[in-house]
């Protein structure tokens, strides 16, 4: 079965590689998990994050930005002597503000899977890259997105980042063209498995 080569010799890996990756997600909640996750990973491997998501989603309640946007010194600290997460105390400190935005976002919004799908006139943009050499680390529509994140107070969210999170949402189909993943999620978009934006 063909992969997408960056999809490491880990089981973990694979897993995610083949059940999450450029999926379209439209569920808040899972959204503002992943912001939390690519804005950990800022110079470290996304396995790494991997390896730890299940640590965050105990610290984060769950990843539900209300309960993380009511988090104060204490669980900063709290939060700082955990060794199951990443300790770095800016990228904590921008998760909690993050939710925050997030919340607002919500309000304005209806729901933040309204915000951010309406960049791609809420359909995913499906690429056709035949090797992963050929994927960009950011775009035009990501600085766009970052920028404009940015604009609304949040941190840590800068165009790479927010191409990974495009990635990891499903927003870009970025799966090389014979991958087994591709074809399965043009399908998916074709026949309409996809859960609507609400």
């Amino acid at each position: 079965m063909k992969r997408c080569s960056w999809c490491e010799n880990d089981e973990l890996y694979i897993k995610y590689h083949d059940e999450e990756w450029g999926v379209p997600v439209f569920d808040d909640r899972k959204q503002f998990e992943f912001l939390v996750l690519e804005s950990a990973q800022a110079g470290l491997s996304w396995l790494t994050i991997l390896k730890k998501r299940e640590n965050y989603r105990k610290a984060y309640e769950g990843f539900d930005p209300v309960k993380v946007a009511k988090f104060d010194e204490r669980k900063v600290e709290e939060l700082m002597n955990f060794d199951g997460i990443i300790r770095n105390e800016r990228k904590i400190r921008a998760s909690i503000n993050n939710a925050k935005r997030f919340i607002e976002i919500q309000k304005e919004f209806g729901s933040f899977s309204n915000y951010i799908w309406r960049f791609v006139d809420y359909k995913p943009i499906i690429n056709s890259w035949k090797n992963t050499s050929e994927l960009p680390a950011k775009t035009k529509l990501s600085e766009e997105i970052s920028k404009d994140l940015r604009n609304r107070g949040f941190e840590f969210l800068g165009p790479i980042i927010i191409y990974s999170h495009m990635q990891a949402t499903g927003l870009v189909n970025d799966h090389v063209v014979d991958c087994f993943r591709y074809e399965q999620i043009c399908e998916m978009i074709r026949t309409g498995q996809i859960h609507k934006v609400k």
